[in-house]
């Protein structure tokens, strides 16, 4: 059965072939999708393979590729390996796409995911000449049921020339009703605040307005979101949940937050979903969720009744959890509301509502400024995500990853982060699986003598001591001691020799 029950739109529908045809070389194309849950799959494999034979025959065509976060392969994959994306923003996971960024082969604009759609309504970037949005169905009246990611889909459609919607069954008709589409945002000089107070407030609509007009194309699909699976929990992921546990704890005994937590923001990834897991088996109850992303363990704890509400923009689940939430979603539909990301992860909400934060690092320094994309100071491997929205604006703001990487040859506290997307200045607690240091009112020295102690690795951590106490003594300056030829000699070192260690 149709999941277009608008009878002036049934007209528009035709092949992901013919509708690629209608995206021409050199335009730059807004597409759905974020961290894997509802991107386009149809139309852009079918451009790829026009790219695939334009190439062959000796032409050029390449596009412009703005997205919510990242995808999956049938979009940033496909395009990437037919080499069809020459600029792409704001965030990225592709390995394919990863490749090219990392060889100078295609251009990456790192984005706070907050800043997407203001910056695309600015219009510096220049114009949006398409739109490719996958939705659940659309509304007899002609509105779009949104998927299972929202993103920055309302603004592709407001902004763009022309729309191509891919209409996917496999997206559980449950979802119509879980969305809350806000139309308030504008720019200065008419923005006004946003009346959002609680995580479980709703403030806008369930589903997106689009003039038909500006419909070009519609392709019927029913292909499943591409999510990876999530490692069970390891000892180091244990231990940093327990020690961030024991920190909230000691949090709610000193009366500086309350029994309930306040709203709950984590990041992607194995570490982070551990840390849901040990909070569905603490004492804690009642919790809420005002993230970006709602992935395996938020699904426990909505399940379980720990979290009551959890607010986000898209979902980011294994296959195993994605497959139970859509035989479950007429259940979690009260329990979930998924909002665009320029709501999800705008600065002024997360700061009023008091988020706690947890992201995950790729390094952090002595001093605690904090590298959460680059390897070895030039090498990206995700991007920023919304990491920097919640970290400067949370009411704790909280940075974790093992102690060491590869094996140990990577130290991920170092003398001096190889590139900094945190300044200290935003970095409030540090965990990895040796303990947990708590930054606040501390001084740089203070602060390097906590993380050395707290979370750096004891394979490591005489070293980091040394450094630290010779830049005491012999730092141009001692606000921040550093002794800056060798600040980066750890880095040097691995690239080098395949090991930080001396």
């Amino acid at each position: 059965m149709s999941r277009i029950r608008s009878a002036a739109l049934q007209s528009k529908v035709m092949s992901a072939g013919d509708a690629a045809a209608l995206i021409t070389p050199g335009s730059t194309v807004g597409m759905s999708g974020f961290t894997g849950s509802g991107y386009p799959k149809a139309v852009p494999t079918a451009l790829a393979a026009r790219m695939e034979a334009a190439h062959e025959r000796g032409e050029a065509f390449r596009l412009k590729v703005w997205t919510g976060a990242s995808t999956g392969p049938e979009l940033d994959g496909a395009l990437a390996k037919a080499d069809g994306i020459e600029f792409r923003l704001p965030y990225n996971s592709d390995p394919i796409a990863r490749e090219k960024i990392n060889n100078g082969e295609m251009e990456y604009l790192d984005m706070h995911l907050s800043q997407v759609a203001p910056v695309a309504w600015q219009g510096f970037l220049g114009p949006l000449d398409a739109a490719v949005v996958e939705v659940s169905g659309v509304t007899a009246d002609g509105e779009l049921i949104p998927s299972s990611s929202v993103g920055n889909n309302k603004t592709w459609l407001d902004r763009a020339g022309k729309i191509i919607l891919e209409v996917n069954r496999w997206q559980n008709p449950a979802l119509e009703g879980m969305h809350d589409i806000y139309y308030g945002t504008a720019l200065p000089p008419a923005r006004v605040p946003i009346p959002l107070v609680r995580s479980d407030q709703r403030i806008g609509q369930p589903t997106f307005r689009v003039d038909p007009d500006r419909i070009a194309a519609i392709v019927e699909t029913d292909a499943p979101d591409r999510n990876l699976p999530f490692a069970a929990p390891d000892a180091s992921a244990r231990a940093i949940a327990g020690h961030l546990i024991e920190f909230l704890q000691h949090e709610v005994k000193l009366g500086r937050i309350p029994a309930t937590l306040l709203p709950l923001q984590s990041g992607v990834g194995n570490i982070a979903n551990a840390v849901m897991a040990g909070l569905n088996d603490s004492p804690f109850e009642g919790l809420t969720a005002y993230t970006e992303v709602l992935q395996d363990g938020m699904l426990d704890m909505l399940e379980t009744g720990k979290l009551t509400v959890a607010s986000a923009t898209a979902f980011s689940l294994s296959p195993e959890a994605a497959a139970r939430l859509n035989d479950e979603m007429a259940a979690f539909r009260s329990k979930i509301i998924l909002r665009p990301q320029e709501i999800s992860n705008h600065p002024e909400l997360i700061r009023r509502l008091g988020c706690i934060a947890m992201n995950g690092m790729i390094e952090a320094d002595i001093y605690g400024n904090v590298n959460s994309t680059n390897v070895m100071g030039s090498r990206i491997q995700n991007g920023i995500g919304g990491s920097g929205d919640f970290a400067r604006n949370a009411y704790i703001s909280v940075f974790m990853s093992p102690s060491t990487a590869k094996g140990g040859k990577i130290s991920a506290i170092t003398p001096m982060a190889s590139h900094v997307d945190h300044i200290t200045q935003d970095v409030q607690v540090i965990v990895t699986e040796q303990g947990l240091a708590d930054l606040r009112g501390l001084s740089p020295k203070q602060r390097a003598k906590v993380i050395i102690q707290n979370c750096g690795h004891p394979d490591y951590r005489d070293a980091l001591a040394d450094y630290h106490a010779r830049a005491l003594a012999g730092s141009y300056g001692l606000q921040t001691p550093h002794l800056l030829p060798e600040a980066l000699s750890w880095h040097q070192r691995f690239i080098e020799t395949g090991s930080m260690r001396a």
